[in-house]
């Protein structure tokens, strides 16, 4: 293991102590409940649970936490347990810990629009609710359409009367600024702003919370974060596989709604934002919604729209489209690939555009932030020879920042070439496990920091930027551009980024580091 591995671990496992150390005084005393409303759902099983044996297994949550799962189906504790730990992360040697994990268990099957099945629930959670103190976490992993009677529900029977109460809601936040706002509305009738977590999944990943620190905790980016050296920024977010049979439920949504206005515009503002007065949650999330007012809303002509049809030459999945997936009505216009043209009218970045691009069934599995510069003034050299540099920030998969810069050719000739500065995670940070982002973010929940949560005014801005877009491929109905299962997206979309000012050679290759 390399010096900067152990350093990194060592500076993990500190961080790590610190908050047990934190859990070790009073609020590791406090009885907490934490409740996971539809734990027989998919992601219950999929990603709260085996977030939650993490956590517990790590000794990073208060050891008098208890946990309450609830939904319509007549289960049991053994059910869920059986569904869960096909996904959760269990060595050999942690058995008697398992057990003590499912042991703080119980299972309460309800209905979501009845209080009594509330009233009942709330028994539940007192059973372990010992002495004067205990807090109390609510966890809707449930879609959105029974989001305004389980609130409403949890707060006519269920608050805590001891502690804090706290909410995390999933998303979708809505499907338009209107029913976005009917939903906040909704939500602030009946809870405070600080008691209100709207999770983003993408907001917990290592790269996105890196970019605060790589922006602002040094110095070289400062005098050139801006419109005069940045040509065009693209943040881009791609699926290698289609719909995989739940078609229906994407279908009422489509890739905008589904990636773009969510965790792409997420990566967006904190690309993009001024620094803040400090890493307060407050501070942060004023300078994002700052971003977001100064966005003009978004326009067809600006965006290029796409369905993936299937390749006749692929094998498995790979030889369906779109509308050959049969929870997919025939007629479908849902986009399955989206790629936009963003501009922030402020004094940093006006005329810089930024591309927001996200599709199903391409050629890879990507997220990353690319920002390009301006070509250098008064080239000297053979026309074509010099390339735009780039900063790049690899969300997933393999998390790296790397610098492409021009440098020569090595050798008797006086030719340039494209090479970078590397900083590959997998490379410098070998046997580095980084926490997932639901582990980060509920363990946020826990210590009451809304840093990576979305607030109400930035869900708000959010969708009123691309709620004009979304009403009107919805009466019009326009015609999406076939691309081919697996590969780069619609044709039409690179002629867009190309319009906009973004150059795209094709020249540059990454090759994997060898230390």
């Amino acid at each position: 293991m390399s010096a900067d591995s152990t350093k990194s671990n060592e500076n993990e496992e500190v961080a790590r102590e610190l908050i047990r150390t934190t859990l070790e005084g009073e609020e590791n005393a406090i009885p907490h409940v934490f409740v996971i409303m539809g734990a027989s759902g998919d992601l219950a099983k999929k990603k709260i649970y085996p977030t939650l044996w993490l956590l517990f297994n790590s000794g990073l949550i208060p050891n008098t936490t208890h946990f309450v799962g609830y939904a319509r189906s007549p289960l049991t504790v053994a059910d869920i347990r059986k569904k869960a730990e096909l996904f959760m992360k269990i060595k050999p040697d942690e058995k008697e810990k398992v057990e003590q994990f499912w042991k703080v268990h119980s299972y309460i099957a309800g209905s979501y629009d009845k209080v009594e099945g509330f009233q009942n629930l709330n028994k539940e959670i007192e059973k372990s609710e010992s002495g004067t103190q205990a807090n109390r976490l609510f966890y809707l992993a449930l879609p959105p359409s029974v989001f305004a009677p389980v609130t409403s529900n949890i707060k006519a029977a269920c608050m805590g009367k001891k502690g804090w109460t706290r909410v995390i809601v999933e998303k979708p936040f809505g499907k338009d600024l209107a029913s976005s706002e009917a939903l906040s509305s909704h939500l602030s009738a009946l809870f405070c702003e600080n008691q209100l977590y709207r999770i983003d999944h993408y907001l917990g990943k290592e790269m996105v919370q890196n970019l605060m620190i790589l922006r602002f905790g040094n110095r070289v980016w400062g005098p050139i974060w801006n419109r005069d050296s940045i040509a065009a920024v693209q943040l881009t977010f791609k699926e290698p596989f289609g719909t995989q049979g739940r078609g229906g439920y994407f279908d009422e949504f489509g890739i905008i709604r589904d990636v773009l206005q969510n965790h792409v515009l997420q990566m967006l503002t904190l690309v993009a934002m001024e620094k803040p007065a400090s890493t307060s949650a407050e501070d942060i999330r004023n300078e994002k919604v700052k971003v977001l007012k100064s966005i003009s809303k978004l326009t067809m002509e600006d965006s290029v729209l796409g369905q993936y049809v299937g390749d006749p030459n692929g094998t498995g999945d790979a030889k369906d489209g779109y509308l050959d997936d049969p929870t997919v009505p025939k007629d479908s216009s849902t986009p399955t690939f989206a790629c936009c043209v963003l501009y922030i009218k402020n004094e940093r970045w006006d005329g810089v555009p930024f591309i927001v691009k996200g599709g199903k069934a391409l050629n890879e599995r990507k997220a990353e932030i690319r920002i390009q510069f301006r070509d250098v003034p008064g080239d000297i050299f053979v026309p074509g020879m010099i390339q735009r540099n780039e900063l790049v920030i690899r969300v997933q998969p393999n998390e790296a920042v790397y610098f492409k810069m021009m440098t020569k050719t090595p050798g008797m000739s006086f030719s340039a070439e494209e090479t970078e500065l590397d900083l590959t995670y997998g490379s410098r940070y070998k046997g580095v496990v980084m926490p997932e982002a639901y582990e980060r973010l509920i363990l946020d929940v826990f210590a009451g920091n809304q840093m990576h949560f979305v607030r109400t005014d930035e869900l708000s801005e959010a969708w009123r930027i691309f709620t004009p877009l979304l009403h009107r491929i919805e009466r019009e109905r326009p015609s999406c551009i076939p691309y081919v299962y697996g590969s780069r997206g619609p044709k039409e979309a690179d002629d867009l980024i190309n319009r906009v000012g973004f150059r795209f050679t094709g020249t540059y290759r990454w090759t994997k580091p060898q230390l």
